[in-house]
């Protein structure tokens, strides 16, 4: 269950919890923390509501808290909640909805 958050996202960006990175690779070596590679999947944690475009049309966001995502890999900025590293990204970084 995900828990309600106090932080909520400006315009159309998203709050994601980026998913543990690998720690062997698939022959089974054991990576150290400095070769790691800085995930690119995570779980929607808040959203926001959308921005304007030219015509002061809304655009809808099109991802829901709890969906699991893969974003840019250098998108986004990384923000501190609790003792956890989450990123913000906008919605235009978001590339699929994964399964």
């Amino acid at each position: 269950m995900i828990k309600k958050l106090n932080i909520k996202p400006l315009f159309d960006n998203v709050l994601v919890k980026p998913l543990e990175a690998e720690t062997k690779t698939a022959s089974g070596i054991i990576l150290p923390d400095s070769a790691k590679e800085k995930p690119q999947i995570g779980v929607i944690m808040a959203v926001g509501f959308g921005k304007l475009d030219k015509d002061g049309k809304k655009q809808p966001i099109v991802v829901k808290v709890g969906e699991k995502v893969m974003y840019k890999k250098w998108g986004g900025s990384e923000v501190k909640v609790g003792n956890e590293e989450w990123t913000i990204v906008s919605q235009e970084d978001i590339l699929a909805i994964v399964n």
